[in-house]
C-alpha cells in the first residue's frame, strides 16, 4: 500500500515562497525514491526535484537554486521548498514515489507509478 497526500499548495506574488509537504505512507522506510512533479495546462508533466533513498538530489534546471527538496524519515514526509517564485512556476504539483534503483531517473515522470493527488500552485506578477 502506497498514499501519498500532498498539501501547502496557495496563489502568491511573484517573489514569495511556499512550502509543499507530502505524506508518505509506504510499505517500507528509506527505500524510495521520491520526487516531485508538476503540470501546467498546456504542458506536459516535468520533474521539479527529486530525492533517492540516500538522501541524493537532482532538480531541473528551470528551479535550480530556488527549489529545496527534503525528506522527514521519522514523519515519512516529503517537502518542496520553493522561493523566488515565478509565474511560470505556475501548475499542479504531485508528489510520486517508486522503488530503487533511483540513478538517472528522478526526474523521469514516466518512471514513477504512484502518485498523489496534487496541489494547486498559482503565482502572479
Amino acid at each position: 500500500q502506497v498514499q501519498l497526500v500532498e498539501s501547502g499548495g496557495g496563489s502568491v506574488q511573484s517573489g514569495g515562497s511556499l512550502r509543499l509537504s507530502c505524506a508518505a505512507s509506504l510499505s517500507t522506510r528509506g527505500g524510495y525514491c521520491i520526487g516531485w512533479f508538476r503540470q501546467a495546462p498546456g504542458k506536459e508533466r516535468e520533474g521539479v526535484a527529486g530525492i533517492s533513498s540516500y538522501g541524493t538530489t537532482k532538480y531541473a534546471d528551470s528551479v535550480n537554486g530556488r527549489f529545496t527538496i527534503s525528506r522527514d524519515k521519522v514523519n515519512n514526509t516529503l517537502y518542496l521548498q520553493m522561493d523566488s517564485l515565478k509565474p511560470e512556476d505556475t501548475a499542479m504539483y504531485y508528489c510520486a514515489a517508486r522503488t530503487p534503483p533511483c540513478i538517472g531517473t528522478l526526474l523521469q515522470p514516466d518512471r514513477y507509478d504512484d502518485w498523489g493527488q496534487g496541489t494547486q500552485v498559482t503565482v502572479s506578477s
